[in-house]
């Protein structure tokens, strides 16, 4: 699966997601867009889901209309150590997530 992930995700989470092709918004050039715009961005060139710690981003939103799926990681912060306890539940739920859904993970 091919997941794109935000800004606020550490760069190094990428090793807990392992056997999916990953990439970050810093290294996609988009560093600094607005949720809208990497939504867009997800969907025009193949990504199956977006990964954030955004919890607005469903109010912010249409995701029915995006053929990209969401998972909000409900994590105390950013950091990676806050991060890897949910990472097990984030393969679990890629793994049968459809386009256009939100899951909440944590």
């Amino acid at each position: 699966m091919k997941l794109l992930l935000d800004e606020c995700i550490p760069r190094k989470f990428k090793d807990h997601l392992q056997g999916h092709d990953c990439v970050t918004v810093p290294e996609a050039g988009l560093a600094g867009k607005k949720n809208g715009e990497l939504l867009l961005f997800a969907q025009k060139t193949g990504f199956d889901a977006f990964l954030t710690l955004d919890r607005g981003i469903e109010y912010e939103q249409n995701l029915t209309q995006l053929g990209v799926a969401v998972v909000v990681i409900r994590a105390r912060s950013s950091r990676l150590a806050d991060l890897q306890p949910h990472a097990r539940e984030i393969l679990k739920v890629i793994g049968s997530i459809q386009r256009g859904e939100l899951v909440h993970v944590g």
